[in-house]
């Protein structure tokens, strides 16, 4: 994995800068990927950030990610701008638009594909795809979907605050998402009007990220550029956020209490040691294996006991072949680590 490492800002905010990653295969869509990187591996339980957009999705396929399987973690998709088709094998078929959330948990296997939809659709496509590491007493749940389009909002002097994750107090004011979570945290959008700033109320043990979407944007008066990461380490037991003068702005809020158990992270898979994710693989690829050749490469077996990833129907590329397992071997780690140190494979650019 490539080291982009970081810089600081003032108030101690850690710079995180993006690297552009191919997502989904031939046909694929670029993303700006801000963790996991060696200088920062995990934000919180959070252990994956994806920007993506705006993009003119009328002369393309848009997001087109076939099957692929997920153990481990749960996935957070978020929108600014335009649809995404989500279907899964526990059979979710849900397409989420900006403002909704689509939460899927993979627990102890998934399948799933994403994609824009066919026809007439919205001619930008904008958003974040998140992920969430499991913490050991939930790796085995059942996997399961949820969709929440009510979610909690807080406005006030030109400045917005949506929470479609966790717990986030604005103002006074408590603020608590539906969906489920495993660990304490939370991700929210934050939308501010030219020259506004929003004052965050956070628990003082919790780690926070702010990925910067548009906009003149300070964290704790230290500027974090578009794109980019901007990290504060537990302490503070407020946040400031404000936006310049001239533009209105846009950002995304990540933070929780810091996961302190050791992970290995490799292509789609969350698991604790090499083995975990050497099994979730080779379960994987023997699914794969076994299925009927009349079903164009897009019918999974059913999701008995040894075919831990189920099924998802009906897309035509066929599901995602897992790579290669590399020759070093994955070592479990959390914490930020040195350049050198080849802890952790490159996570594939899936949603």
């Amino acid at each position: 994995m490539s080291d982009l490492g970081s810089r600081t800002a003032a108030g101690g905010v850690q710079l995180l800068s993006a690297r552009d990653v191919p997502l989904g295969g031939p046909r694929a869509m670029s993303v700006r990927r801000t963790i996991p990187q060696r200088a920062r591996s995990l934000v919180g339980a959070w252990c994956f950030c994806d920007h993506y957009g705006p993009d003119d999705v009328t002369r393309s396929g848009g997001m087109q990610v076939p099957p692929h399987p997920h153990t481990g973690l749960q996935t957070v998709s978020w929108l600014f701008a335009g649809e995404i088709v989500h279907r899964d094998s526990v059979g979710s078929l849900q397409t989420v638009r900006p403002g909704e959330l689509n939460l899927m948990t993979a627990g102890v296997g998934i399948s799933h594909s994403e994609e824009s939809p066919e026809g007439d659709r919205p001619p930008t496509l904008h958003g974040v795809q998140l992920w969430t590491a499991l913490p050991a007493s939930a790796m085995d749940v059942a996997p399961h979907f949820e969709h929440h389009e009510d979610l909690p909002v807080a406005e006030r002097d030109g400045a917005r605050v949506q929470v479609f994750l966790g717990a986030l107090t604005v103002h006074g004011r408590r603020l608590v998402s539906p969906a489920t979570t495993y660990t304490p945290l939370v991700g929210a959008q934050l939308d501010l009007a030219p020259g506004s700033r929003v004052e965050l109320e956070v628990d003082a043990g919790h780690e926070h990220a702010l990925l910067v979407d548009s906009g003149d944007v300070t964290l704790q008066r230290g500027a974090v550029p578009q794109a980019e990461l901007g990290y504060v380490a537990p302490g503070p037991e407020r946040l400031v956020v404000e936006a310049g003068a001239d533009a209105p702005a846009r950002a995304v809020l990540i933070g929780g209490a810091p996961f302190e158990e050791d992970i290995v992270m490799w292509w789609n898979f969350v698991g604790r040691t090499h083995d975990d994710v050497a099994r979730a693989r080779a379960d994987w690829m023997a699914q794969l294996a076994d299925a009927p050749d009349d079903a164009a490469q897009t019918e999974y077996a059913d999701g008995a006991a040894e075919r831990r990833f189920g099924r998802v129907d009906g897309y035509p590329s066929g599901p995602l072949r897992a790579p290669a397992l590399p020759d070093v071997r994955l070592k479990p780690r959390t914490r930020p680590t040195a350049p050198t140190e080849p802890w952790m494979a490159e996570p594939n650019a899936c949603s």
